[in-house]
């Protein structure tokens, strides 16, 4: 009972801390904004300066999303500081991307520390809670933040519907963020609850071949099902915040955009598969005699399962967001338009 306490008491402070370091950053950004209005009003014509309701909601929001993950122990210290960076960009980019974000995080979370004490029985590397660090922040968020910069640079801030033929790179960065975020809902929700919520044993992608709970590259049918339904969970958000941001002139003039819960909910199937794929490929995978459990390295005791020591699971969640990202916006804009 009293370590309890002291955990909890030790909870309270770093959250504290990073309260007190995101309330400094929320004062750095008044003269920011300043500058900004003053260069944009004075150097840029026909530029549309961010509104202060926008610059600060891109401040708060974050804080509070990052201080509300650090107390959950869903976020380190260094994942939460990274965290509101992230969402502070995704957020004064469009409200469109924060929605993918807060619904990636949200319900990631859930899907990690769901029936945590079963994942234990397999997982070798198993932490308790699912605390994200920060470069676990940047393998899933990293993609798409970059997308936001780029949104930024090429159409501004605020909210657009999506049009390919009108408003093309708006449209394309849009979706490949929709999308990155839609890989990786999808690849946690089949990862994460697959292997606890049914008694069928994966497959290797590349052989077909019957492997243990935990190996890199096994797919379910249930898990490919969870990931369709994940990144589908991340399309609702987007198609959601769009429809109550964006002008309805503007979206009466637009092509339809429900589409968006389609390619989302296939960005998260198709980034399963892209994981699971480089899982099975270039991450190692091997069974542990002793612990009867897969671990991810080679040595005595150990039989290699699949893989090759060249991807950790870290490389692998990024490289197929990149992938992803790619690839479904230019796929969206063929059958789109």
């Amino acid at each position: 009972m009293e370590s309890q306490k002291k955990d909890d008491k030790a909870k309270s402070r770093e959250a504290f801390h990073v309260l007190l370091i995101l309330f400094f950053t929320l004062l750095l950004t008044v003269p920011l904004w300043l500058g900004h209005v003053a260069v944009t009003r004075f150097f840029v014509d026909d530029y549309e300066s961010i509104s202060p309701t926008r610059l600060l909601a891109s401040v708060l929001i974050p804080i509070l999303v990052a201080t509300w993950g650090l107390r959950k122990n869903s976020l380190s210290i260094s994942g939460a500081i990274l965290g509101f960076l992230v969402g502070f960009i995704l957020t004064l980019s469009s409200y469109l991307f924060f929605a993918c974000l807060l619904t990636f995080f949200i319900t990631s979370s859930r899907a990690t520390k769901f029936r945590s004490e079963k994942k234990r029985k397999f997982e070798k590397d198993f932490k308790e809670g699912g605390q994200r660090n920060w470069l676990q922040v940047l393998c899933n968020s990293g993609m798409a933040t970059q997308y936001a910069l780029l949104y930024m640079l090429d159409a501004g801030v605020g909210e657009h519907s999506i049009d390919f033929d009108t408003n093309y790179r708006a449209s394309w960065l849009a979706i490949g963020i929709l999308s990155a975020f839609a890989c990786c809902n999808g690849d946690t929700w089949a990862s994460e609850l697959a292997p606890v919520l049914t008694n069928e044993h994966p497959r290797l992608i590349t052989s077909w071949k019957k492997v243990p709970k935990g190996t890199n590259g096994g797919v379910t049918l249930a898990g490919l099902a969870l990931s369709l339904v994940g990144g589908l969970a991340v399309g609702v958000a987007f198609y959601a915040a769009l429809v109550y941001t964006v002008d309805p002139i503007v979206l009466a003039r637009s092509p339809p955009q429900w589409p968006c819960l389609l390619w989302a909910a296939f960005a998260g199937i198709f980034g399963s598969i892209v994981d699971s794929l480089l899982g099975a490929t270039l991450q190692y995978s091997g069974f542990e005699s002793r612990t009867k459990m897969v671990v991810e390295h080679s040595g005595p005791g150990i039989k290699r399962i699949s893989g090759r020591m060249l991807l950790d699971n870290h490389s692998v969640n990024l490289l197929s967001s990149v992938i992803t990202a790619l690839v479904v916006p230019k796929l969206a804009h063929w059958f789109w338009s």
